[in-house]
């Protein structure tokens, strides 16, 4: 059998990111070492600090050690999370830390670098070929693919050589037409933290002489920038917003105003709430209070970003969203710097509210479908990855359209870079590559 060249698989996850090394037929997840290590998921976060001795004046660290550090002084630290979230758009130029700006690539860059530090030396060495996972459609209202591109390109510079990109749902489809037995076309929906990217694939049999591969060939893909982080605002937006000022009003030159938007859509998107913490944002907070119907509810709001309340604020939101992929109703919970919120939420509830958000997802699907000029009856095996897969208002449309008997799941956080390490390895590589 010809030898195969090793290979670094990267999931570059909104909300997580996972690497698999393939050597040979099969790949291997990288542990991250050390006290703070989640196994092979490190969380895709960087916190920043103030801190004497250090070049430039600021440390900063990465993934579980990140959020360690920022829970511990989260008023002397600044946290950012899902800043691949802003790779695609044009209005992001660099995020302001402390005295600082950093461009996507140097954040990315220094992501990077902490993860492999953090790898116990399994990342040192590096194998010459890399593939890393792209989404289909890159998050935000006009993604621009190609400037998401050149800011990939300038993230990985020093991270490999020889460098390809795969959309994440081939990766998925991949890692699962390994275990396939028989041929069938697959239909693989991954849901990330800011995308849910779609991908069909052809399988055929397998036989002695072909790899995994050799006998699968990419029929057509699609992409929408909503997925889990989209869901999670929704919760914020329906039981939280509304205490923190959402919807009210204020008085100026004796007109009764609503309290500007802005302020809120901020709290959808980490790379802009975990920067509102600066002097110009908290004056405009502060007079805006004086003239506020309800000065309290932003009053709680100033209280949230100047605590840095933001990371625990969404930690019990996420809670809420798994506890009700599993249970019709679940309490939410959250306690800190004089803002406390107890109640229950009906499943019913949460699904009405990403209703809007489901629909363009299963129109997606269709487009899906149509790029690869497959019919849904055409379709053998579903296969479900990402956490989001879990709520059972997204497996609804996939049970009613192509039937419970042909779904499958797994590896929710782990499946897509197995596969990019698998596909790395091939000599067709450039059939997947995007």
């Amino acid at each position: 059998m010809q030898d195969v060249p090793r290979a670094l698989g990267l999931d570059f996850g909104t909300t997580n990111s996972v690497v698999a090394i393939a050597n040979g037929q099969q790949s291997d997840l990288v542990e991250f070492a050390g006290s703070q290590a989640t196994g092979a998921v490190f969380r895709s976060a960087l916190c920043f600090w103030h801190e004497e001795g250090v070049k430039g004046g600021l440390a900063h660290e990465a993934g579980p050690w990140a959020i360690a550090e920022y829970m511990e002084y989260p008023e002397d630290s600044r946290f950012l999370q899902s800043f691949k979230s802003v790779a695609a758009s044009a209005i992001f130029e660099s995020a302001n830390i402390f005295e600082k700006r950093y461009r996507f690539e140097e954040l990315g860059a220094m992501f990077l670098s902490h993860m492999v530090g953090h790898a116990g030396g399994a990342l040192d060495q590096r194998p010459e070929r890399i593939v890393v996972g792209r989404p289909v459609t890159y998050a935000g209202s006009r993604p621009d693919e190609a400037l998401a591109r050149k800011r990939y390109d300038a993230m990985f510079a020093d991270f490999g050589v020889d460098i390809h990109y795969v959309y994440e749902p081939l990766g998925a489809a991949f890692s699962y037409a390994s275990r396939l037995t028989q041929a069938a076309t697959i239909l693989v929906a991954d849901f990330g933290g800011g995308t849910s990217d779609f991908s069909i694939v052809r399988v055929e049999a397998p036989n002695q002489t072909a790899g995994a591969a050799q006998r699968a060939t990419p029929l057509g893909s699609a992409g929408i920038g909503i997925a889990g982080d989209r869901f999670d605002y929704r919760i914020m937006d329906h039981l939280v917003l509304p205490m923190l000022g959402k919807g009210g009003s204020y008085q100026s030159f004796g007109k009764t105003l609503e309290i500007p938007r802005s302020y809120f859509a901020d709290f959808a998107d980490w790379s802009r709430l975990a920067l509102m913490r600066n002097r110009r944002t908290m004056d405009e907070l502060t007079r805006l209070q004086k003239s506020a119907d309800d000065p309290a509810a932003i009053g709680r709001m100033m209280t949230v970003i100047e605590k840095e309340l933001g990371y625990p604020l969404y930690d019990a939101v996420g809670s809420l969203k798994r506890a009700l992929s599993t249970q019709d109703k679940a309490d939410f919970r959250f306690a800190g710097g004089g803002l406390e919120i107890e109640t229950q939420v009906r499943r019913a509830d949460f699904e009405r509210w990403i209703a809007p958000d489901i629909a363009r997802i299963e129109g997606c699907v269709d487009k899906a479908l149509a790029t690869a000029g497959v019919a849904p009856h055409a379709i053998d095996r579903v296969f479900l990855t990402g956490g989001s897969s879990l709520i059972p208002a997204i497996r609804d449309i996939f049970d009613a359209r192509f039937g419970a008997e042909r779904i499958a799941t797994g590896g929710e956080l782990t499946s897509i870079a197995h596969g990019l390490a698998l596909i790395g390895q091939e000599a067709n590589l450039a059939q997947w590559a995007a």
